[in-house]
């Protein structure tokens, strides 16, 4: 089992930067993938933001390109997603994911608001 908890989030005008956190705690030493997803007022999905591997490989939605950045401490068993130049359109609720090999599931944080005012 993995429990994984979002903090961070906030109001913020548009162009500010906020940065999520998300600490992680129990079976870590199986989490191999970790990532942000985000689900949009009025969407019934939740889409791809970024993920990182446990050896640092990254990977981006197009739209946050350049604008965000993910990262992980292992040390503190904590991810991270730097959004810089937020728009109105990031308005979401964010969700932290994490990824185990062995048995092979997800688990999900219970979720950070984000907002973005123009």
């Amino acid at each position: 089992q993995v429990q994984l908890v979002e903090s961070g989030g906030g109001l913020v005008q548009s162009g500010g930067s906020l940065r999520l956190s998300c600490a992680a705690s129990g079976s870590i030493v199986s989490i191999t993938v970790m990532g942000w997803y985000r689900q949009a007022p009025g969407k019934q999905r939740r889409e791809f933001v970024a993920t990182i591997t446990s050896g640092g490989s990254t990977r981006y939605e197009d739209s946050v390109k350049g604008r965000f950045t993910i990262s992980r401490d292992n040390a503190k068993n904590t991810m991270y997603l730097q959004m810089n130049g937020l728009k109105p359109e990031d308005t979401a609720v964010y969700y932290c994911n994490a990824a185990t090999k062995y048995p092979p599931l997800g688990y999900w944080g219970q979720g950070t608001q984000v907002t973005v005012s123009s």
